[in-house]
């Protein structure tokens, strides 16, 4: 959902591939992600990045207007913090 997120808030269009994470996974996905075998995965002429937070990172870089995290340092890393508490607190208590 987050990479759905930057890329509308960038105003960039994309095309999404869904994936059968329990039937049987895609050959585009194995070769994308043969690390983890898992979705997200992110394709930008031809080169594929995994996980979410490296392709916000890497959308916020190649299209950098409109800016996804705050001007300062500070500001950045208490976004990075919240991001990183989310997906370590909140989100593994939801998947209990």
């Amino acid at each position: 959902m987050r990479v759905k997120i930057a890329l509308a808030e960038k105003g960039l269009d994309y095309e999404e591939r869904a994936e059968d994470l329990f039937g049987g996974k895609s050959d585009l996905l194995l070769t994308s992600n043969p690390i983890y075998k898992k979705v997200p995965v992110f394709l930008h002429d031809g080169k594929p990045l995994c996980e979410s937070s490296v392709i916000v990172s890497y959308i916020d870089e190649t299209w950098p207007a409109p800016a996804l995290l705050p001007s300062t340092p500070y500001e950045r890393s208490q976004a990075r913090f919240w991001a990183d508490y989310i997906d370590k607190k909140v989100l593994l208590f939801l998947t209990r």
